[in-house]
């Protein structure tokens, strides 16, 4: 999904991921000539052809996120980041270190082990020669959903930053508070290369989440009246109060509608906003999203479809997917949203992958 939102204007010279299922959907959707199927663990810096202008990695967020064990870069998953970076230490020593590198992640990387995992990865990267940024932008500016995610993005020191481009303060629409503490906390050393990156202010979606529906998806039935039922019944009392005011406007009104654990139990939470919630792995049962759809007295509840869910990652329709509903749910929710990939390579990336063309003509490669 990075490669779908940086489009035609960048060359991919290199693709990795360790999942087979992900990797058959990347060779319907780009074939296979730059895809290597591996752990990044076990890649050597002559795997990597060429020298790019920018490497983009999204690690495992398990450790990382509000669900998952916070194990932090420690943990087995999100530790696939060190991996990445072996390789980057190489590409330095054999003087092809990528003018960028880019990392995507959940929000929780900022807080993980009470922030030490934040710093731990800033100073990684500024140690390979690089000067450090982040941005936090939520996808809910581009499309319906809710999905906001921390980009950090790294220029090598040998290049200046133009000053259009940076910023003497974060931009509250790209600095969540937890960023701006996040960079406060950095140790002197680390504060003198951080860089506040400037994007225009982001725009407004003009797409609601009943835009992205299907009538009647073959992946995703109507629940029947008992499970339907038991869904309402675990609605949290807000979102009780929410639906008897849809359903008193007469209106046809779509809600996503999802299950938290609670002390007390599970319970369901529905948002009338016109936005899903984020997008997640199938998990658990937890994990699955719904879609209530309201209009006077009738009530339907049903899973999201996997095309709903593609567009709501902001996929075209060409796009291919897996033909087993939770292989697709596994590709979309653990992916970048195209249209927040394309807004930060117009504005960020690809004028700084282009910086300093008078000493060397750039073709961009990614």
């Amino acid at each position: 999904m990075a490669r779908a939102g940086l489009g035609d204007a960048w060359r991919c010279l290199f693709a990795n991921d360790f999942d087979q299922r992900k990797a058959r959907a990347y060779v319907e959707n780009w074939g296979a000539a730059e895809l290597r199927v591996a752990d990044v663990a076990a890649l050597t810096s002559q795997d990597l052809p060429g020298r790019a202008e920018l490497a983009w990695a999204s690690f495992p967020c398990q450790d990382l996120s509000l669900a998952g064990s916070g194990a932090g870069l420690s943990g087995a998953r999100s530790s696939a980041f060190w991996g990445f970076h072996r390789l980057m230490q190489r590409l330095v020593d054999e003087r092809r270190a990528p003018r960028l590198i880019a990392l995507e992640n959940v929000l929780g990387l900022l807080t993980a082990n009470g922030g030490a995992d934040f710093v731990a990865l800033c100073r990684a990267i500024a140690e390979l020669g690089y000067r450090v940024g982040a941005l936090t932008i939520d996808a809910s500016h581009f499309v319906a959903q809710s999905r906001p995610r921390l980009f950090i993005v790294a220029l090598r020191e040998d290049i200046s930053p133009p000053p259009a481009l940076s910023a003497a303060a974060p931009s509250a629409h790209f600095a969540v508070a937890a960023l701006q503490r996040a960079a406060s906390a950095l140790p002197a050393d680390l504060a003198a290369r951080w860089v506040w990156w400037r994007l225009p202010e982001p725009p407004r979606a003009n797409r609601a989440l009943i835009d992205c529906l299907d009538a009647a998806p073959a992946d995703a039935p109507w629940l029947d009246a008992k499970r339907t039922q038991a869904l309402l019944a675990q609605l949290s009392k807000a979102s009780k109060a929410e639906l008897a005011v849809a359903r008193a406007s007469g209106e046809r009104r779509v809600a996503a509608l999802f299950r938290r654990t609670r002390p007390g139990g599970v319970q369901a939470e529905a948002r009338f906003d016109g936005l899903a919630g984020c997008l997640r792995t199938p998990g658990g049962g937890s994990s699955r999203q719904f879609l209530l759809d309201t209009q006077g007295e009738e009530i339907r509840i049903r899973l999201i479809g996997a095309r709903e869910a593609a567009r709501l990652m902001g996929l075209p329709e060409s796009y291919r997917l897996p033909a087993r509903r939770n292989e697709a749910y596994h590709l979309l929710g653990d992916g970048v949203v195209a249209p927040v990939m394309r807004f930060l390579s117009e504005h960020l990336l690809a004028p700084l992958a282009e910086a300093q063309t008078e000493r060397e003509p750039t073709r961009r490669r990614a």
